[in-house]
């Protein structure tokens, strides 16, 4: 039998944000300054949805020179506009700012299906982006370097 390895801390959902990125905005800095508005430090992205002027994401592809087989490949941008069918995300911290894990789902003006991980300050809204932001208590989560994949990934801790 595998063994089943996992790293998780315990805490509470704080307050609830509901709120929507305007035409122009960046996907991941609009989440990102609606948590700083409201004094978030670490957050689920429980809903979000909308549309996009054009959309910036890598998706993993096999790297034989990685520990784990495989890492992003490079980075596509999709021609708006592009409908955000859904998304999610976790909000945590990384070298004393925030660093945002977010995927999501897309289709272009053609209906094809795409998606993977979102890139910071390259996916502008284009309509709309409607979410809302859990805030995430009594737990630390942080984005860090991992020696066992030899990637950045999500490292949740118990507040002490």
């Amino acid at each position: 039998m595998k063994e089943t390895r996992v790293q998780y801390a315990t805490g509470e959902i704080g307050k609830t944000v509901a709120g929507r990125l305007l035409p122009g905005t960046d996907l991941i800095t609009g989440i990102e300054e609606i948590c700083k508005a409201n004094d978030i430090t670490y957050a689920s992205i429980a809903n979000c949805f909308g549309s996009f002027q054009e959309a910036a994401y890598m998706y993993l592809v096999p790297q034989e020179e990685s520990v784990v087989g495989a890492g992003y490949g490079e980075l596509f941008v999709a021609d708006g506009p592009v409908e955000f069918l859904n998304g999610t995300g976790v909000v945590c911290q990384r070298d004393g700012d925030y660093d945002t894990h977010f995927h999501a789902t897309m289709c272009d003006k053609e209906g094809k299906v795409f998606g993977g991980h979102m890139v910071k300050d390259k996916t502008p809204v284009l309509t709309t982006v409607d979410l809302v932001i859990n805030e995430v208590k009594h737990v630390h989560m942080y984005r860090d370097y991992d020696k066992e994949t030899e990637l950045i990934q999500f490292n949740p801790k118990a507040k002490e």
